[in-house]
């Protein structure tokens, strides 16, 4: 059957996550009931979809890249259209393709971008409150960015890692790590080959604490050296994170066989 991929956004606030759960409605699950009725397939049967990463309960996305097989070739065009008639208004498609038997949305990732933002006001602003963490307190922006810089490189990342993960190796490469403050947010931003499970929550619950002066500002560096989940910060909520871009060895949404809105 071909192969295609879609690049989609949503806002995760009312999901359980992206993954299909018992436990509530999820992104994955949206869309492989669009694509359901698209296919005017019976209610017992789906069309599998693969995800390029798996994002928590609450967590939004600008850049989630996912995979499927479809029962007929359909026009990237009206691949995209009619996912977007079908779906729910907090989720859509940004882009649709055909692409290669041997692309896979996860697999062939070589790197991706996730933003955490923070809302540093007094109290947490009614329209922003899904969709940023609230930390009311003082933080130094300077002791945060120089913290951040420990993380950059090759580690194990055991400390930022919820010991619920069923992964085995826990290095992780990562390419880029920043902090920026714009009034009220500080924008953080972090860019690797790969993400443990809850590792950017833990990291940002972690270096706020720093800012905070809760720990010293070489505090990443030991944790990166001891392993140990106990010794990081809290696990801050999904409510301020974002899944902004996937990259691959090349771009499966340009050329004659992609559409974009």
């Amino acid at each position: 059957m071909p192969n295609y991929a879609i690049k989609i956004e949503y806002d995760g606030s009312q999901y359980v996550g992206y993954q299909v759960q018992p436990n509530g409605p999820s992104i994955q699950s949206q869309i492989e009931k669009a694509l359901r009725l698209m296919a005017k397939l019976p209610s017992d049967e789906k069309i599998p979809t693969i995800g390029s990463g798996r994002t928590d309960s609450g967590v939004h996305a600008k850049g989630q890249v996912v995979q499927f097989n479809y029962p007929a070739t359909i026009e990237p065009k009206s691949l995209l259209k009619a996912l977007n008639s079908i779906l729910p208004d907090d989720i859509r498609v940004l882009a649709a393709a055909a692409v290669s038997e041997d692309f896979h949305a996860r697999y062939s990732a070589i790197s991706k971008t996730y933003r955490f933002i923070v809302n540093n006001e007094s109290f947490p602003d009614p329209f922003t409150r899904l969709y940023s963490l609230h930390h009311p307190y003082p933080c130094d922006l300077e002791r945060m960015q120089q913290a951040i810089q420990a993380i950059i490189g090759t580690h194990d990342f055991t400390s930022f890692c919820s010991t619920k993960t069923d992964k085995i190796d826990l290095v992780r490469t990562i390419y880029h790590a920043s902090i920026i403050y714009q009034e009220p947010y500080f924008i953080f931003e972090f860019k690797g080959n790969g993400f443990l499970y809850n590792m950017i929550r833990i990291l940002v619950g972690t270096i706020l604490q720093i800012g905070d002066g809760l720990k010293p500002i070489d505090e990443l560096e030991h944790l990166l050296e001891i392993k140990d989940r106990n010794q990081a910060g809290p696990t801050a909520n999904g409510n301020g994170l974002y899944m902004i871009e996937v990259e691959y060895e090349w771009d499966p949404f340009s050329g004659a066989n992609a559409y974009h809105l």
